[in-house]
């Protein structure tokens, strides 16, 4: 019969533990902040809210279940009140550390939550061990406000390691960089100059406006946005509309678009239509010294010259007319080579020219170049 007494017995039936061992517990009661586990030892094992996560946030009666068995390092086997105290996070820490330098190594794509946004940059957590991914290297493109990533899953790559200090310095820049120079090589195999596609507008500015091809930008120029006059692309577009537009030119990694489609092209009837002779109404669009813009119709202006506006003299168009009015005249020149016509109220009234005069009025038939006049005019303003 053995000479143990029963605590003796008792005792030796448990197994010893050491600080910085690892062991398997399991869990068999949690609260908020701390969870006990059956380690296998005399006591219990203490697990603290700070030694299972470095996240604030965390509720372990969330995190954790009773039942649950995880390994766990020791810390202290007495901590003066016979508890056994448990680390869960610096044993996570250990193999994290391992799991990110291996993936320093092979520049492996990881996945993480943004745990912490800061002035300088963002953090992610990648098993309890923190990445610091830099402001600019969180994005292809300068962000000043780097909030919106609070809480968001990002992915990155590890491009920084410092053994002795532990550092790890993540990477997202990389990743969205070649995924768009991916993406614009497989856009640009694909599409070519005279294709019709769909696009989403991604920015709106006084010149044109950037559209989201898939890939790539392309510009719409104000000067391609209509056959007619545009003011202002802000007043007809916003961002984040999608657009059907026609892929004008193709440069290298530039792409310029364009809405005159050659169906709702004006000008492919406008010779019947504005034949010399034809009495036309239209508004009076732009102004100028030497005589008004007419618009006939979306795409097509015409000049009235101020010889023609009135029987009488007229020094300048502002004395007679306003931007707005409207004005019946006679075409009395038409070139569709050059897209030029011309107008005239006073051919709507005067009597035929006679033969010895006839010099004199052709010559207050102006005969201007319309396109060159408006983009004169454009080029200025701009």
């Amino acid at each position: 019969m053995s000479d143990m007494t029963f605590e003796q017995m008792l005792e030796a039936s448990f197994k010893t533990i050491h600080t910085g061992e690892v062991v398997e517990g399991t869990v068999i009661d949690v609260k908020p902040t701390e969870a006990i586990l059956n380690v296998g030892y005399k006591s219990d094992g203490v697990l603290t809210k700070n030694e299972y996560t470095n996240d604030p946030s965390v509720d372990l009666t969330e995190a954790i279940k009773v039942g649950d068995t995880m390994e766990v390092k020791v810390i202290k086997v007495n901590d003066g009140e016979g508890q056994v105290l448990l680390t869960y996070k610096r044993l996570a820490a250990d193999r994290g550390s391992k799991r990110l330098e291996e993936a320093f190594e092979k520049q492996e794509i990881l996945t993480a939550k943004v745990s912490q946004v800061l002035d300088g940059g963002v953090c992610v957590v990648v098993e309890e061990v923190r990445v610091f991914i830099p402001a600019s290297l969180v994005s292809d493109t300068f962000e000043k406000d780097l909030s919106k990533y609070a809480g968001q899953e990002i992915e990155f790559v590890v491009t920084e390691y410092n053994p002795k200090k532990r550092r790890f310095i993540g990477n997202r820049k990389v990743i969205l960089v070649a995924r768009k120079e991916e993406a614009q090589k497989k856009l640009l195999a694909t599409i070519k100059e005279g294709d019709v596609v769909e696009g989403v507008i991604k920015n709106v500015t006084d010149f044109g406006v950037f559209v989201d091809l898939g890939g790539m930008d392309g510009l719409l120029h104000i000067s391609e946005m209509s056959w007619g006059h545009v003011e202002n692309p802000k007043k007809n577009y916003k961002a984040g509309d999608k657009l059907t537009v026609l892929i004008k030119e193709i440069n290298e990694n530039k792409i310029a678009l364009s809405l005159k489609f050659n169906d709702t092209n004006p000008w492919v009837n406008a010779e019947e239509k504005y034949a010399v002779g034809t009495e036309v109404t239209g508004k009076v669009m732009r102004m100028t010294d030497f005589g008004a813009f007419v618009e006939l119709e979306s795409g097509i202006d015409a000049l009235l010259h101020v010889s023609q506006i009135s029987k009488d003299h007229i020094e300048k168009p502002s004395d007679v007319l306003k931007v707005g009015d409207e004005v019946t005249a006679k075409v009395v020149d038409f070139n569709i080579e050059e897209k030029r016509v011309s107008i005239s109220v006073k051919a709507m009234y005067a009597p035929e020219p006679k033969e010895e005069k006839a010099e004199d009025d052709d010559a207050d038939v102006a005969s201007v170049d319309i396109e060159a006049v408006i983009a004169a005019e454009e080029a200025t303003e701009e």
